[in-house]
């Protein structure tokens, strides 16, 4: 069977889409140096599929090592390229860090990929590329302009875009898929991976279920006075395991699929947009639990709203995202619960 190579695949997105992976009959070779993740992701992987990844502790800013693992691997025929920093507000305070890691790692891979051969990628890109979006581009599709970035991290995300198109343009075998995700939310149905954030959480969601299981006193929604319904911040929340499939569909699409673009670029979202108060009235329905929640200033570098028009997604890799909100929200409250016992 066909090998994949997933960066960054003990994270959050990348061990839900190992599991996909090998659920649809690929091998998977995990390499990722467990910065925001934790080894013990690959038990849940194990538990969940009944086969364990390999796994490679390697930084991909270290070339020597990122370059042995190919050789150690001859049968790689793609990779998806999960490996980044991604806290929005962490690159407005670091950004040195998140140019050097989040650019430095694709060179690595894409200069490691050409010496070998391999010519298939999928890149983890995000919606934040599209910036704040004008309203006759509100649903975004992958036709709206990409504005200057709010962040660091957005702007890595748009500059590494730019080199996947500049080194598929000089390297004609290169073929690649960028996914411009909306927002991930929720765990596997079973509860043995989710997202795990390393100390306080940068994503809404954690904060709702650690609010809600005492960990943390209260939720802040930052902001009240935004041009939306309810005044709070409008996103796509897409659920995780979805999120995953996609990633299969694409890899399965260039594995198959002959005359395609040599670089074509999705959203990723279930087409809607839910508000940060809306999710928390949702998760209080969905779980039966009352969160404690107040309305601070506004956060640097958060964009008003955006989400997603996915028919090309959904026509072209013939993916969808429909998992119901309630649904997502209970699995995200059940491995909150997981974790505490």
């Amino acid at each position: 069977m066909s090998r994949i190579l997933v960066t960054g695949g003990t994270g959050y997105i990348g061990s839900h889409t190992v599991v996909e992976l090998m659920a649809s009959g690929y091998d998977v070779t995990i390499v990722d140096n467990l910065s925001n993740s934790n080894i013990e992701v690959l038990n849940g992987i194990e538990a969940i599929t009944g086969k364990r990844p390999d796994f490679e502790n390697v930084d991909c800013l270290d070339f020597m090592n990122f370059n042995a693992v190919f050789d150690r691997f001859k049968d790689i025929v793609g990779v998806i390229h999960f490996a980044a920093s991604k806290a929005v507000g962490e690159s407005v305070l670091k950004p040195l860090m998140y140019y050097n890691n989040n650019i430095g790692s694709l060179v690595n891979l894409l200069t490691i990929m050409q010496q070998h051969g391999v010519n298939n990628l999928v890149f983890s890109s995000s919606c934040t590329v599209y910036g704040q979006p004008d309203e006759e581009h509100l649903p975004v599709d992958e036709t709206a302009p990409r504005k200057t970035a709010t962040s660091p991290y957005g702007n890595t995300k748009q500059i590494n875009e730019d080199i996947i198109c500049d080194q598929a343009h000089a390297v004609p075998e290169l073929k690649a898929t960028i996914l411009r995700y909306f927002n991930p939310i929720g765990a596997h149905p079973t509860a043995l991976i989710g997202e795990l954030p390393n100390g306080v959480p940068n994503n809404l969601l954690p904060f709702v279920t650690q609010t809600a299981a005492g960990i943390r006193e209260k939720l802040r929604v930052f902001g009240d006075d935004y041009n939306t319904p309810d005044g709070s911040c409008i996103r796509d929340y897409i659920y995780v395991v979805d999120l995953a499939k996609a990633h299969v569909q694409a890899i399965n699409r260039m594995l198959t699929v002959q005359d395609r673009d040599r670089v074509e670029v999705f959203n990723l979202g279930t087409g809607r947009g839910l508000s940060v108060l809306e999710i928390i009235r949702h998760f209080e329905s969905a779980t039966g639990v009352k969160l404690n929640y107040e309305i601070v200033g506004r956060r640097e570098g958060d964009i008003e709203q955006v989400w997603a028009k996915a028919d090309k997604a959904n026509n072209v890799l013939g993916w969808k995202a429909d998992t119901p909100i309630d649904d997502v929200l209970r699995s995200a409250w059940k491995w909150q619960q997981r974790l505490e016992h």
